[in-house]
């Protein structure tokens, strides 16, 4: 078990709250999800990640706070682990990236032999650690590979690839969960299987102020400006706002132009 968050906003963003305030931020989760954390924030004028990453506890981690404090961007892919396959290493922790695309797991794959009988040398030799998400990293890199599609912006030929994927996996009896977030930055796919999903939507009209209280009574402050938009990703319900269930088997791709939004692929 881990815990997944991604947030897509329209405007540099910054995450301390959902990563360290909110009444079940990450760095709350990570009390029951102690094998380490990653922050992963993507920078739109300089087109780059950056990315952080801890083998403590989260919750218990100076550095973590830190950087939580400071984490200020467009995109955000972060995560806590709790780990299932593989030790508690800094190169056991999510988010993993390759060339464009950052990605993070949630869940436990239990057919490693067919993911490593499908995946393609070059992508196995990438893998620096001992986790079975690496590995499913690594294969659906060789999916996208195939479809000739790695180093390009995503497009209907991304969705079918990762579609495909997602599919022949959920497909296989007793392949595992695995609730993943890939992204590049401008796109993010966010596919649920076995494991819980949230979405929630922030617009202009939303609820959400520039400071508030929580129903547990924490005090919320959110320093964007009235022009916000924002798509959130979660493994649990961080705020008590108005969040959707994602079901299960559901692939979804948000977008940050030109709006922040998020659409079913089927």
């Amino acid at each position: 078990m881990c815990r997944l968050l991604g947030i897509t906003a329209n405007e540099p963003t910054e995450f301390k709250i959902v990563l360290r305030d909110a009444p079940r931020s990450l760095a709350f989760l990570s009390r029951e999800h102690r094998d380490g954390w990653g922050i992963a924030v993507y920078d739109a004028q300089t087109g780059r990640w950056g990315i952080d990453k801890g083998a403590a506890c989260a919750s218990e981690d100076e550095r973590f706070h830190r950087l939580a404090v400071g984490s200020r961007g467009d995109l955000l892919v972060s995560h806590v682990r709790q780990k299932t396959i593989g030790a508690t290493s800094l190169a056991n922790t999510h988010p993993f990236e390759r060339g464009r695309w950052v990605f993070a797991h949630n869940g436990t794959v239990k057919d490693l032999a067919w993911l490593r009988a499908s995946s393609s040398a070059e992508r196995l030799g990438e893998i620096a650690g001992e986790t079975d998400s690496e590995l499913l990293f690594a294969w659906l890199l060789t999916r996208l590979d195939q479809a000739g599609v790695t180093g390009q912006p995503a497009s209907a030929a991304t969705d079918g690839a990762v579609a495909s994927a997602a599919r022949d996996a959920r497909e296989r009896e007793g392949f595992g969960a695995f609730n993943f977030l890939l992204s590049d930055g401008t796109s993010t796919y966010a596919h649920r299987f076995g494991r819980s999903m949230f979405l929630l939507e922030r617009g202009p009209d939303d609820a959400v102020r520039e400071q508030r209280t929580a129903r547990d009574g924490t005090v919320l402050e959110t320093p964007w400006s009235h022009r916000r938009a924002a798509v959130f990703i979660a493994s649990e319900r961080i705020t008590d706002e108005p969040w959707q269930n994602v079901e299960d088997g559901m692939l979804l791709r948000i977008d940050r132009h030109p709006s922040p939004g998020w659409r079913l692929v089927p």
